[in-house]
């Protein structure tokens, strides 16, 4: 159940994460790949810098929305 927790988890935070950059990402699929370890990224940053956004559902998509938008920069500039 946790595994399937986190595909929906990442699919929703990549999509998101892909609707709010500019140029929509890198495809639906890399999209969703990018929101599942976005949401690894942005628990280690929000752990680092002492940062709680809340528990449960809507805490987790935002943290996997930001730690998918930090990886989508990232990756845009190595993109060009």
């Amino acid at each position: 159940m946790g595994l399937l927790y986190a595909l929906l988890i990442g699919a929703i935070a990549g999509w998101l994460a892909g609707s709010l950059m500019r140029g929509g990402g890198f495809g639906l699929l890399i999209n969703i790949l990018l929101g599942i370890v976005g949401g690894v990224i942005g628990n280690w940053l929000f752990n680092y810098f002492g940062i709680h956004i809340s528990d449960g559902f809507i805490g987790d998509i935002v943290t996997g929305a930001i730690g998918a938008i930090v990886l989508l920069l990232i990756a845009g500039l190595f993109r060009r």
